[in-house]
């Protein structure tokens, strides 16, 4: 054969391959990721021995270039309750998986749960985990191994939640207006992300400090036991009037209690005792114009403010502990623990003034992890009526006037709380924390208990904060 013929024949084999790569050419992009139809495929309550219905969901290529899935696999294995078909074939795993340019497959799921006779069981979970490009991925598998009050958008009449099984909101709950939801002791609420409790009515949660009552987001696992932003919040609509809640443990969600607009004279619109707030990605308690009284809480680390008081209202916590340790693997905190705005920006850009009437806080603790935890924003023409009294508090000594009594009697400024483990959201205080026997005893005496029930009046003092430091050794103290 000619050499001229071989030198052509060479060249045209060269483009050819060139061509038939391109033709096959993956996207192998670390930012290649795939999209899913759904993240959590939900069995609402599978009962034992009967197989569910089949669920399905799409796995998407978004991208312009074909993309080839490493492995798709149930993390359970063949251990696990569920069973699924890839792409029209019956496996727990499967892999190289090619997915067209702008093309998708389809996922089926099932699931059948064996008899446990375990009435504590109440959420089984798996995931399908996806590689692709270095990439994992994973879609929740989730199926309920009990009966539960399955809610979803469903507007409440006046009725009594009571302790028997879970209760589990996939959307939202409405109290209806001038309705009242009452929730006994024990009771306990789960909601699925996003999912919120919209009060306009009364909602009156009577837990005790044997039973209190959880409300908390539905990954139950142990990694996810203090992860926020896992639900919405529970938000007491305008009008909503003569909320008590009391011995109630609220956590992981985006808000804990928003309470808004509009004050029922003489009445708190939201009444809290012996409840813990905590974990959650926003803030713990906001009132916008509210009337908010709380005692013997603790308000834990949030990712804004944990209490943040505007527009309007008035507000008073009595023995009390505001601790924000919110930890930078979430984000960073910007916001102190404890802020007040007495004014906003309406849609024409005007400044409207809405005064706080009251911001009192008797026997408690402020602190946390940023330099300074406390903030008023207050307009020039209406100052707020804030007032630390006996209190153990993290202020900018720069920016208030200690000395002045109409804003702060008896306080104990940039001291370090000593609680037990704030890391680990423990804010009962360390043997020599300064905030031991400092609280004015005629709150305390309003307040005798503490939050675990100690008597706060039988050594030399009451502390500060919603936990008395009881010594075993009754003559440590």
């Amino acid at each position: 054969m000619p050499v001229k013929l071989n030198n052509i024949l060479f060249f045209v084999g060269i483009i050819a391959a060139i061509i038939s790569c391109e033709r096959y050419e993956l996207n192998r992009s670390s930012d290649a990721r795939l999209a899913f139809s759904t993240d959590t495929v939900f069995f609402d309550t599978i009962f034992t021995t009967v197989g569910s219905t089949t669920k399905r969901f799409r796995i998407y290529n978004t991208h312009n270039l074909p993309i080839e899935v490493t492995s798709i696999e149930l993390a359970g294995g063949s251990q696990s309750v569920f069973r699924l078909n890839i792409d029209g074939y019956a496996s727990i795993r499967a892999s190289n998986i090619e997915i067209p340019a702008k093309d998708s497959l389809f996922i089926f799921v099932e699931v059948t749960l064996d008899p446990n006779n375990m009435d504590s069981i109440l959420r089984i979970q798996d995931s399908i985990v996806f590689l692709t490009n270095g990439n994992l991925q994973d879609v929740d598998l989730v199926a309920w191994g009990q009966d539960v009050h399955l809610l979803s958008g469903d507007t409440l009449q006046t009725s009594t939640w009571i302790n028997d099984k879970p209760y589990l909101i996939l959307d939202y709950i409405m109290v209806d207006t001038l309705q009242t939801l009452t929730l006994e002791e024990g009771v306990r609420i789960h909601l699925h992300r996003d999912a919120w409790m919209i009060v306009k009515g009364t909602l009156l949660a009577r837990g005790s400090l044997e039973q209190p009552i959880v409300i908390q987001g539905d990954r139950l696992e142990y990694l996810y036991r203090d992860i926020p932003g896992q639900w919405g919040g529970i938000y007491f609509w305008p009008g909503s009037r003569e909320n008590h809640l009391a011995y109630v443990t609220i956590k992981n969600g985006m808000y804990g209690l928003w309470a808004d607009t509009v004050m029922t004279p003489g009445m708190p619109t939201l009444n809290i005792t012996n409840c813990i707030i905590q974990d959650m990605s926003a803030i713990g308690i906001i009132g916008r114009g509210a009337s908010i009284h709380a005692d013997n809480t603790v308000i834990g680390s949030c990712g804004q403010f944990s209490i943040f008081m505007s527009i309007g209202g008035s507000y008073e916590f009595y023995h009390c502990t505001v601790a924000n340790y919110w930890g930078s693997s979430y984000s960073n905190r910007t916001t102190p623990a404890v802020g007040m705005k007495n004014y906003y920006q309406d849609a024409r850009g005007g400044i409207q003034v809405r005064p706080i009437d009251r911001a009192h806080f008797g026997n408690c603790i402020v602190y946390g992890n940023k330099e300074f935890e406390f903030e008023v924003d207050e307009h020039p023409e209406s100052k707020i009526p804030f007032h630390f009294d006996h209190s153990l508090i993290k202020v900018d000594p720069g920016g208030f006037d200690l000395s002045d009594p109409s804003h702060f009697a008896t306080v104990i400024n940039l001291q370090d709380p000593r609680f037990v483990n704030a890391q680990y959201s423990n804010f009962q205080l360390d043997t020599l924390s300064p905030a031991k026997d400092k609280a004015l005893i005629d709150i305390a005496n309003t307040y005798p208990l503490d939050l675990l029930g100690a008597d706060r009046l039988g050594d030399e003092g009451p502390d500060m904060g919603a936990y008395e430091r009881v010594e075993n050794d009754s003559f440590s103290k």
